[in-house]
């Protein structure tokens, strides 16, 4: 008996997928429901699942064939796991990354897909790399740390001979190196979508600042309850979500986007909340955020953030949204005009929060200030609807007693 490995069904909205990594040999034993191969996508990584146990058999799509939905990968052979299987053809190669059983002592199946690739570059054994993750996953942060620790051992070596990190093709002078690597999908998307936005919308960027002293104060004193009564840390975005949906609300068309000659408006508040992966930007979406409490946003900005490192966001993760909010802050930006998130008609830009001498009440006190910005789609959205509506989410920050805490 044998079985079919195919390409499992992908949204509309993505035409196809790249092979990215094998993780099996042909003639190599495999159980049911084992990673196989790893499919890249301009959006997520998808993990493909072995259908039964058994042997895996002729590799069909090598790694960097474009794949579509439904498209047979491999062949699986039944029968006892070990049993011989049919003779591979040379033109069908796993990838480098593939496991064995006599190479490592780590399955590639418990290395995170952005460390998994990380790994195969630099050539690295998974078995010498302590994971972090759950079940001693491997993420990329353990394998930047097992790097600075392995440097830090090594004696110093002439910067001629070291090679760049992840460079698949070296080129240029002597002592003047140059590396040509090609962009991941998920790069390329963004940058799709980036230029898309520039050349489709008009985009306008108004600012304003936020003294976030009430805020603070709010979360120190409550912080510790909020924490032992929802099992989760109470951060400072779930206030600028509570604050953007007030000032959604008040503002619908802000919440609105462009539909050909219509104007789309949405009853419902789902907003993108830009995470940094070790692939890149990624803006999963929290959904309903109207109906969520402060515990419930948190506990879902925690879980993106997981699934960000971990490489596991899927597609329902990243579809839609009606708002984003990103948060340059946390690099230490002082001040940017965020990009809009296309179909979407506005994004707010958050700041790194610094004490400033701001006047109050005649007098100078030190505050901690943050500047916002909002970039909108100027066609559907009115300078005076934008200016107020930030000067909503200030208003709210401002005096956050209003925003339930339910602790």
């Amino acid at each position: 008996m044998s079985s079919e490995v195919r390409v499992p069904a992908l949204p509309e909205s993505v035409a196809d997928a790249t092979v990215a990594a094998w993780h099996r040999a042909p003639g190599e034993a495999v159980r049911k429901d084992e990673n196989l191969v790893d499919l890249e996508t301009d959006k997520v990584v998808l993990e493909v699942p072995a259908p039964m146990d058994g042997v895996l058999g002729e590799i069909l799509a090598p790694v960097g064939a474009v794949v579509t939905a439904a498209t047979v990968l491999a062949t699986i052979v039944g029968g006892a796991p070990g049993a011989a299987a049919p003779a591979p053809r040379p033109a069908a190669p796993a990838s480098a990354g593939t496991s064995t059983s006599g190479t490592s002592g780590k399955a590639e199946s418990v290395v995170a897909p952005g460390a998994r690739r990380l790994v195969k570059e630099l050539g690295l054994d998974p078995a010498k790399i302590a994971g972090s993750g759950r079940d001693g996953r491997v993420q990329r942060a353990d394998v930047v740390a097992y790097l600075d620790e392995r440097d830090q051992a090594e004696p110093a070596r002439d910067p001629e001979t070291v090679p760049i990190t992840g460079a698949p093709q070296l080129t240029g002078e002597a002592g003047r190196p140059e590396q040509r690597v090609p962009m991941t999908r998920l790069r390329a998307r963004v940058a799709e979508r980036l230029l898309q936005a520039q050349q489709n919308a008009a985009m306008l960027t108004t600012f304003n600042e936020v003294n976030l002293k009430a805020v603070i104060e709010l979360r120190n004193r409550y912080k510790d309850q909020f924490e032992k009564a929802h099992g989760v840390r109470l951060g400072f975005m779930s206030f600028f979500v509570k604050a953007a949906v007030e000032a959604l609300q008040r503002f619908p068309v802000v919440n609105a986007s462009v539909d050909g000659n219509d104007i789309l408006y949405h009853g419902y508040f789902d907003l993108g909340i830009a995470v940094s992966s070790p692939r890149g930007l990624v803006v999963p979406i929290l959904r309903n955020c109207d109906q969520l409490s402060m515990a419930e946003i948190e506990q879902g900005i925690s879980e993106f953030g997981r699934k960000a490192k971990d490489g596991t966001l899927s597609f329902e993760d990243l579809t839609g949204g009606t708002f984003s909010i990103t948060n340059g802050g946390v690099f230490g930006s002082l001040l940017s005009t965020p990009i809009l998130n296309p179909p979407q008609s506005a994004i707010l830009g958050m700041h790194k929060t610094q004490e400033r001498p701001i006047a109050e009440n005649g007098q100078v006190v030190i505050a901690p200030m943050m500047y916002l910005a909002l970039t909108y789609d100027h066609r559907i959205i009115d300078g005076r609807e934008a200016v107020q509506f930030l000067v909503t989410i200030k208003e709210t920050l401002e005096e956050p007693a209003r925003l339930l805490l339910r602790v």
